[in-house]
């Protein structure tokens, strides 16, 4: 069975390229004003945070930050599909609970959230 913290470091290593692009892409300005962002994602029996700093690098850590722009709770399971496969068609209506804290938390995820398949 899949653990939290290998399940976010994947999408780490893909996130951190990507934003790193954008920031010294045209919307550069735009984006930074963005960062940094820590999303905690809670299941059943684990609790990890994945961290976007003001450079685009990521990274991931067990236990939520002190102070998160988004909480994502949710099965093991089914965020281990939705990350694996990038498809909200892949699950079934709800089952994710997610809490923005900030307005950039709720900017940042209305953006990415199909990225990740939520």
């Amino acid at each position: 069975m899949p653990t939290l913290v290998p399940l976010l470091e994947k999408v780490a290593q893909e996130v951190g390229p990507q934003v790193r692009a954008q920031l010294s892409g045209f919307l550069g300005g735009f984006v930074k004003a963005y960062l940094p962002q820590a999303w905690v994602f809670r299941t059943e029996h684990e609790v990890a945070t994945l961290v976007v700093d003001r450079t685009g690098a990521t990274s991931v850590a067990e236990g939520a930050a002190a102070n998160p722009d988004v909480t994502i709770e949710t099965t093991l399971d089914r965020l281990a599909t939705a990350l694996s496969t990038r498809a909200r068609s892949n699950l079934a209506p709800g089952g994710f609970s997610v809490t923005t804290h900030t307005p950039k938390g709720k900017t940042a995820f209305d953006y990415l959230r199909g990225r990740v398949g939520l």
